[in-house]
């Protein structure tokens, strides 16, 4: 009996020493085998989440998922594209479906495509906000507060100036006008006199008054696809504008800083062109929402002319300063080729 239990007693410790070398043989296999692994090609965030610990799987997992699914979502169509507007000819191929270029002088049309069709026109509505305001002759030192109401619920679009942010007039304004920011226009119709419908009760005033009979404006910011103009109306605009200095120096400002609580918040213009030395521009507006497509108004100095540019719906970030761009080295080139879209035709593929 005493030497079985001493015989089970060595068993009991073999096993534990070949248990123990086993565990500890593990590690050095696994990295062995995610070597051998590693040679295969394979997709590197395939290969992270495999190696991931279990909540990392799940979390890198469920982002692919996501991201799947976003490339999944086919693109949102502006009302442009949907009308056709972009198939309709124009002499130098330009990526919008609406363009205008006139002389500001003359009122010569040089370029026109779908000049009276009447779409969404983002945050050019801001240009209108700023016209509204710098008319009013409102303090632009006083303080005004962002509020819960100045938030984004059209879109869900973000914003630095954080609810309880206090900014001037005049910094908002330079915001709204340089940086395209939404919640500084939208505070600035809120706190209006009157509040914000008499505001965009004066925006309508005042686009009747200019002579935009296919102009409406429901909100200060443009977000809403319901602000609608044509690219007539939008020279007009453009034009009436341009005739104020501080609508001329907020919007062509290349970038601007204000002081938020203790922290500096920088902005850039959303205009690249401002910055570039081969453009003269006296006043500039950009916007965007899908049912828009990117959009650009100007005023600038070619070869000796003072023009107005207006381009709506245009398809890619980058198209509609490619058909400025397109513009420029044509009237830079020589004689000046003009074709116009009769108001017909651009009814037609409206369906009007």
């Amino acid at each position: 009996m005493p030497i079985f239990k001493t015989s089970f007693a060595l068993l009991s410790r073999c096993l534990s020493v070949c248990c123990l070398g086993l565990v500890l043989a593990l590690p050095a296999y696994s990295a062995a085998a995610d070597q051998k692994n590693d040679k295969q090609p394979k997709n590197r965030v395939t290969k992270a989440v495999k190696h991931a610990a279990p909540s990392q799987k799940v979390a890198k997992a469920r982002k692919i998922k996501q991201v799947s699914a976003r490339k999944a979502v086919p693109e949102k169509l502006s009302f442009g594209h949907i009308a056709g507007l972009q198939s309709v000819f124009d002499p130098l191929s330009l990526k919008s479906s609406v363009a205008l270029v006139i002389d500001q002088d003359t009122r010569e049309v040089l370029l026109s495509k779908n000049e009276n069709a009447v779409l969404p026109i983002a945050s050019i509505t801001k240009l209108m906000t700023g016209v509204i305001i710098s008319a009013a002759k409102l303090p632009m030192d006083e303080i005004i507060t962002v509020t819960q109401d100045d938030v984004d619920t059209e879109k869900g679009s973000s914003s630095r100036l954080r609810v309880g942010t206090t900014l001037t007039r005049g910094e908002l304004l330079h915001l709204a006008l340089m940086a395209s920011e939404n919640r500084a226009a939208h505070a600035l119709g809120r706190t209006y006199p009157g509040g914000l419908d008499v505001f965009v009760g004066q925006m309508n005033s005042m686009a009747r008054l200019l002579g935009m009979n296919d102009t409406r404006y429901v909100e200060p910011t443009g977000l809403s696809s319901q602000n609608q103009s044509s690219a007539q109306d939008l020279a007009t605009l453009v034009i009436a504008a341009h005739g104020d200095a501080t609508l001329r120096e907020l919007s062509t400002s290349t970038g601007y800083s204000v002081e938020v609580g203790r922290k500096t918040l920088q902005y850039n213009n959303t205009n690249r062109l401002v910055k570039n030395p081969d453009w003269d521009i006296g006043l500039q507006k950009t916007g965007y929402i899908s049912e828009a497509g990117q959009c650009l108004v100007m005023q600038t100095r070619i070869a000796g002319r003072k023009l107005i540019m207006v381009f709506l719906d245009s398809a890619g970030k980058l198209s509609r300063l490619g058909d400025a761009e397109r513009v420029r080295r044509w009237v830079e080139s020589g004689p000046l080729l003009v074709r116009k879209i009769s108001d017909t035709q651009a009814l037609q593929l409206i369906g009007g």
